[in-house]
């Protein structure tokens, strides 16, 4: 983000709203406590992720709150924590939503319809949500650290400042060709499905299309949130995005907080118990084949 036009660094353009952090805090705090139970007993160890992104989301909110309670001279730490808590969580929620295609596809059967193959498919978008992740925190670090030297004054480390922020424009992008990618590769998946369903009793018992358009409306709230973000860091810091308050509700906390909500009401158990005995069955079946191939070799 660009340097602030005044010789002292200011950490808000406004007094952070204690109303609205509240209500965020309580709402991904309860949506968190609600995973945590549910993830124990279905035990959908997948969506532990989106339990961490959560955790991230309430104590950002809950800083937020304590920066209020610092206006007019808010201090260093509940800045930095909402600021790097509520930019790398959504990448904690695309992790879980990556695991979630994967086990669709293995419950129906239906690799053969993916685009990749079940062994990389979750491997793949994951390590890039990683990487994505660890890039996005590195920039944020790296921008606090050009406006940190001098006692946080805006001119002691421009350049600093200027490369933290291309570097987690960086991450936001990958974040962003990412879940392109993971929708055309869900989008193939369900068009061919469609066209050739699998008549087994397993594939046909499964909701797998109502999931499929869940999995659709959550990545479609984390891509506009990734959007929106990058056209922040594009404008820098004096930018309209970055100076009103009222964006960060309505283009990150209302996806973010929408996307745990859904997956609240909608949750893929069901996916999980069926992945969890078709993964068995086959690797049962592989041992099988290989035990068969050894005692041929013996005969």
């Amino acid at each position: 983000m660009s340097s602030d036009p005044d010789d002292t660094f200011k950490f808000y353009h406004y007094d952070p709203s204690l109303a609205a952090a509240c209500v965020f805090a309580v709402l991904f705090g309860s949506s968190t406590i609600w995973h945590a139970f549910l993830i124990a007993k279905y035990r959908t160890w997948y969506f532990i992720p989106c339990l961490t992104g959560g955790i991230f989301e309430t104590v950002g909110y809950a800083a937020r709150a304590i920066s209020h309670g610092q206006a007019p001279d808010p201090t260093l730490g509940p800045y930095v924590i909402q600021t790097l808590l509520l930019l790398v969580a959504p990448a904690l929620f695309a992790a879980s939503i990556y695991m979630i295609l994967g086990r669709i596809i293995v419950s129906v059967d239906g690799e053969s319809y993916s685009l990749i193959k079940k062994k990389w498919l979750t491997k793949s978008f994951v390590a890039g949500d990683v990487l994505s992740f660890f890039i996005q925190l590195g920039g944020m670090l790296e921008w606090f650290h050009g406006h940190a030297g001098g006692g946080l004054r805006a001119s002691s480390k421009p350049s600093t400042a200027k490369t933290g922020s291309h570097i987690v424009l960086t991450g936001l992008v990958i974040q962003i060709v990412l879940f392109g990618l993971f929708i055309a590769v869900a989008v193939v998946f369900n068009l061919r499905l469609r066209a050739r369903p699998i008549n087994t009793p397993r594939a046909c018992s499964l909701p797998w299309e109502k999931y499929l358009r869940i999995l659709y409306i959550a990545s479609a709230f984390v891509m506009l949130r990734s959007i929106v973000r990058v056209a922040e860091f594009i404008e820098g810091f004096e930018g309209t995005i970055i100076r009103h308050e009222l964006y960060l509700y309505i283009f990150d906390a209302v996806p973010m907080a929408a996307v745990m909500v859904v997956f609240n009401v909608w949750y893929p158990s069901c996916f999980s118990k069926r992945a969890r005995k078709a993964i068995m069955v086959e690797q049962s079946a592989d041992s099988s084949l290989e035990l068969s191939d050894i005692e041929g070799q013996g005969k």
